[in-house]
């Protein structure tokens, strides 16, 4: 999902407990004030004094609004989602890990989003609308105090070579299929698809084969990752609460719409049993990544954001069985897309720190401890 869309949530209380699952202790819904500004930490000018988990930042884009980064397998290049050029609309861009040699990888046609590289780097994965169009389809009309997101029918998943060229399409079907990433093991390909009547999450292996669905759940099921040992999966999710806001839900998705304003973070085991919910935040949580050794989840939040009517999103960590939440970003501003590198030792993630125009976010590395 494009950065753009995040941005404009607004945090409206806790999100549903999915009936049959049981109950866990929740965090307080109490926020603490909105954070001071930017405190730039002396001799790492990119980086706030107060992210003490962090070091050595560098920014990687200073151009068009960016998005969704992740490594290579190699930890040698990063793809990720940029609309610049004078486009209108996100595509997916390959570049070095240093932030050299930035190329277009997607048709340059149509809306694309989430990118990933395949097992040894030598073909990538995205989804794109292209198929459906040349243009970008529109997103819907916005109304203050609401916010819809636009789940394209017309995007399906493509796979291709990182410089653009050999496209082919993965798994076509249709509906909106998107947000694919692949397990550490290099066996499966879990993704977000529209396939069963519902937004749910899928899996199957790397050669379209073994096709499993792994949430049933009515609601929004996407963003999913894979845990380091590639045994657990966590994602975001928005359920609706009641029968009331059941129906408009699905009233909703007949017009490829949902309504993501709440959210928070799940895991479940690979083959979808043992589901439970990891965060109870008021607002929109997204955009998990399990830590290196596999036993936190850093995320995206704008709970804390209570004053700034949910504007504001900061990264954060958890412990896989709900405890130890730790914020690790303090800009005042919008951190998340998190990912760690395949050695651990490095974190990308997308902030709107040092933003030379509105709606301007960079790529971020740094040194994660």
């Amino acid at each position: 999902m494009a950065i753009a869309e995040f941005i404009l949530i607004m945090a409206l209380g806790m999100p549903a407990q999915v009936p049959g699952q049981p109950a866990v202790p929740q965090t307080p819904a109490v926020a603490p004030p909105v954070p001071d500004p930017f405190q730039a930490a002396p001799g790492d000018p990119h980086r706030d004094r107060r992210e003490t988990h962090l070091r050595e930042v560098k920014k990687l884009t200073s151009t068009g609004s960016n998005a969704e980064a992740y490594w290579s397998w190699d930890g040698k290049r990063i793809i990720f989602q940029s609309t610049r050029e004078g486009r209108d609309c996100d595509q997916i861009y390959v570049m070095n890990a240093d932030g050299t040699d930035q190329h277009l990888a997607s048709t340059g046609k149509g809306r694309t989003t989430c990118g990933y590289f395949l097992p040894g780097d030598k073909r990538i994965i995205y989804a794109s609308t292209h198929g459906g169009g040349a243009d970008c389809p529109p997103s819907p009309p916005f109304t203050p105090g609401t916010y819809r997101w636009p789940v394209f029918s017309t995007y399906d998943l493509y796979t291709a070579k990182p410089d653009g060229s050999d496209v082919k399409p993965f798994l076509a079907h249709d509906g909106y299929d998107a947000e694919a990433t692949v397990a550490p093991d290099g066996k499966w390909v879990v993704f977000t698809s529209e396939r069963s009547g519902d937004i749910d999450l899928w899996k199957a292996d790397l050669n379209g084969g073994q096709l499993q669905r792994l949430t049933d759940a009515v609601g929004y099921d996407g963003g999913a990752v894979w845990s380091p040992d590639s045994k657990l999966i966590a994602w975001r999710t928005n359920y609706p609460k009641g029968d009331q806001a059941t129906a408009k839900y699905r009233e909703l998705l007949k017009h490829h719409l949902v309504e993501p304003m709440d959210m928070d973070i799940w895991v479940m085991n690979a083959d979808g049993t043992g589901k439970r919910q990891l965060t109870h935040l008021v607002g929109a949580a997204f955009a998990p990544v399990f830590s290196p050794d596999g036993k936190s989840v850093v995320f995206s939040s704008n709970w804390e954001d209570r004053q700034g009517k949910g504007r504001n999103f900061e990264l954060y960590s958890i412990n896989i069985d709900g405890n130890g939440l730790v914020r690790l970003t303090h800009t005042g501003n919008f951190n998340s897309f998190p990912h760690f590198s395949a050695d651990g030792k490095k974190l990308l993630w997308v902030s709107g720190r040092e933003a030379a125009a509105p709606r301007q976010f960079n790529i971020f590395v740094a040194e994660y401890h």
